[in-house]
């Protein structure tokens, strides 16, 4: 009984390994069926997506550098203001009182300056006519001076309180349309450490500007001078457009992932973009038109060793009979895998962008042809040199004998994903 329980699972794995042998076997490459597109010509443009914020061109934050209470304000959201205009006003009562303060202070100070001025003049009389001593001759310049030092620092107290004065007008830094107000009449405000907000001005809101963050990954295609297009949400149907202007060295990093700022010029003359919106951003890295370009996907396929074309070599001459050998012996170190240098000159040939290309020979077997690429959008790759027209049919993938696609593979190493010098 225990000798059957062994006996049938190794007669059932004895089955299926001959059925699979069975099957593979039998699968020839006149089974195959490829799937062809053609070589075409057309335009690819490489592109880095990201998005951003949209904000005016230039916006100042107002604030006051005195406390009090507002007693008045001029300007509300949407206001259009000039520079100088006053939007807002602080209670200038104890402002005021202050400036009386020093104004008092200063007259003590100039009155106490003049008596010391009578003084060191009587005393220097009597010094010259040795009536006084040199003690007092020094005491009374000493208190000359020291009066004349008080009369300053009370014009320098003065003019601080008219400035201070002058601070309760809250006036427009620029011209341009106020977006933010954080206060309203009757509110304190207190300037401490940092100077409260009272109001946000955009300076020109027909010039805006996107604060795009582009990852670490793609900013080294960014410049200055690219041209970038972005379309909002509340204008899903309308493409905008603009410039790169500025790409900021400071990192920003959130969730482990390191992005970078890139400011982008917008016209915005129409007035639909508004600040705080968010725009979808690509910047246009590179552009070919009108080139010859096949699909990215039939530089990676891989096929069989038995569906590829094995050329014969030439009897009349044995430097090209040669070629081929070294030829035939490369091609065969690449279908098994390569050997231990191989990834290096797999990398090499990468580098310098060469790529291979397969089309369908009169035998029914493949016949590869080696090709330089250029500008790749992911879909399509750019061929500058190669031996192959426009229209051109080419293999990109092939399906099983039962009818399923199968994937285009480039194996360890395999040719399919290769760059060769041709």
């Amino acid at each position: 009984m225990h000798k059957k329980k062994i006996v049938i699972p190794a007669i059932i794995i004895v089955v299926l390994a001959a059925f699979s042998f069975w099957y593979f076997s039998s699968s020839s490459s006149s089974d195959v069926t490829y799937r062809f597109e053609k070589v075409q010509r057309g335009d690819i443009q490489v592109t880095v997506t990201a998005t951003g914020t949209l904000s005016a061109d230039t916006t100042v934050q107002v604030g006051t550098q005195v406390s009090g209470i507002l007693s008045k304000i001029n300007a509300d959201f949407n206001s259009k203001v000039k520079k100088g205009e006053v939007i807002a006003q602080i209670d200038p009562t104890v402002l005021q009182a202050n400036v009386h303060d020093a104004e008092a202070t200063l007259q003590r100070a100039q009155a106490q300056a003049n008596n010391s001025k009578r003084i060191f003049a009587r005393t220097k009389v009597l010094f010259d006519k040795g009536l006084a001593s040199q003690q007092d001759y020094d005491a009374a310049l000493s208190a000359q001076e020291s009066d004349q030092a008080q009369v300053k620092s009370a014009q320098v107290g003065l003019e601080r309180a008219r400035i201070n004065l002058a601070y309760a007008t809250i006036r427009a830094p620029i011209d341009g349309v106020v977006i933010s107000r954080a206060v309203d009449v009757g509110q304190t405000v207190a300037a401490s450490l940092s100077a409260p907000t009272l109001f946000t001005i955009a300076n020109d809101l027909t010039k805006m500007q996107v604060q795009a963050d582009v990852d670490e990954a793609d900013i080294g295609n960014v410049q200055v001078g690219q041209e970038v297009t972005f379309t909002v949400d509340a204008f899903p149907d309308q493409t905008f457009h603009g410039v790169v202007k500025q790409i900021r060295l400071l990192p920003q990093t959130v969730q482990n992932v390191v992005n970078y700022t890139v400011m982008i010029d917008v016209p915005n003359k129409d007035m639909k973009l508004l600040p705080g919106m968010t725009a979808t951003v690509t910047i246009l890295v590179s552009k070919k038109e009108n080139t010859l370009k096949v699909p990215t996907i039939a530089l990676r396929y891989q096929p069989l060793p038995d569906q590829i074309e094995q050329r014969k070599d030439s009897a009349g001459n044995s430097q090209d009979s040669a070629r081929a050998a070294r030829r035939r012996a490369f091609m065969q170190r690449m279908q098994q895998g390569g050997g231990s240098d191989f990834g290096g000159m797999q990398h090499m040939m990468q580098t310098r962008n060469f790529g291979r290309l397969w089309i369908l020979g009169k035998d029914k077997k493949l016949q590869p042809v080696f090709v330089k690429t250029g500008l790749s959008d992911g879909t399509f790759t750019e061929i500058t040199q190669g031996n192959i027209q426009e229209g051109a049919q080419i293999v990109i993938g092939q399906l099983s004998s039962a009818g399923a696609q199968v994937p285009p593979s480039n194996g360890r190493g395999g040719p399919g994903g290769m760059r060769m010098r041709f």
